[in-house]
């Protein structure tokens, strides 16, 4: 069982937004859920957590955590591959090329990219063949 319900990330622009996560996230096995015209995108794989996409509630401008990022699971290498290329695709930037990160551990393999709106994203897999 998941212990954290959800994970919403800040945007300036929800369209936009949507349509980098759908296929960034779609690569990673998470589908868009229905939602009704004019709310937010959201995004389940599974079970939780569910990943929320919304401007912020203050009004302000949505910004990024410097130091933080979300890390999601990817089944290959080559889902990672992926990901990273669909990220710079569709507007976003790269925060690390795919590769291993032994400083994380022996079967350690990821890629980092931020998103439109800057937030930082990562798609770990866990390899066993070096």
């Amino acid at each position: 069982m998941s212990i954290i319900s959800h994970i919403t990330l800040g945007t300036n622009d929800t369209e936009r937004a949507g349509r980098f996560y759908d296929v960034v996230l779609g690569v990673l096995g998470f589908e868009r859920l229905p939602k009704p015209p004019g709310k937010p995108p959201a995004y389940k794989n599974g079970g939780m957590p569910t990943i929320y996409l919304y401007p912020p509630e203050d009004g302000r401008p949505a910004t990024w955590g410097n130091g933080t990022h979300i890390a999601f699971i990817a089944e290959t290498k080559d889902a990672v591959h992926t990901f990273h290329e669909m990220a710079l695709r569709l507007g976003g930037s790269c925060a690390g090329k795919p590769g291993p990160r032994p400083h994380y551990g022996d079967n350690y393999y990821a890629a980092y990219v931020r998103d439109p709106d800057g937030n930082k994203l990562q798609a770990v897999c866990y390899v066993t063949d070096g």
